[in-house]
């Protein structure tokens, strides 16, 4: 597997951990995948699907790189009150990344920061759906 499949893999695993106990709102019933569905497709909600983007690398003396993984992730709600279930999950997405900026993604090898570049909602424009998307910025080095 690409190191950035298995990056995208890990972080799957440490999301499908958001199971509404302290410190998170929301409970996702393990359904965090690495990999992408749109709205109209997916069962089972809240979700969230991710998915590897761009990529651009630093290189430095000593022949040591830096690599920049972008990963997108989608983040599905379905209900009632799917805008208000939407932002806690977001809040409770933004603490499960903080707490594993460093992540461990094949044995021996780890992350050394991963960063939310920015956060967009639907707005509300989908009810009774609630879509956001989160976008990551992930820093590994390359051997």
């Amino acid at each position: 597997m690409s190191k950035r499949n298995s990056i995208v893999k890990a972080l799957a695993e440490k999301l499908k951990l958001i199971d509404g106990s302290t410190p998170y709102s929301v409970n996702i019933y393990g359904n965090a995948y690495p990999y992408l569905k749109f709205w109209d497709e997916v069962q089972n909600f809240p979700c969230v699907y991710m998915t590897p983007g761009s990529e651009y690398r630093e290189y430095l003396p000593g022949d040591f790189k830096w690599a920049f993984l972008s990963i997108s992730l989608k983040i599905y709600c379905n209900g009632e009150d799917s805008s208000s279930q939407l932002e806690l999950l977001l809040e409770d997405i933004e603490t499960c990344v903080d707490a594993n900026r460093v992540l461990e993604y094949s044995t021996g090898k780890e992350t050394t920061e991963i960063l939310i570049t920015s956060i967009v909602t639907d707005e509300g424009l989908l009810a009774p759906y609630a879509v956001g998307e989160i976008n990551l910025q992930v820093r590994y080095a390359l051997e």
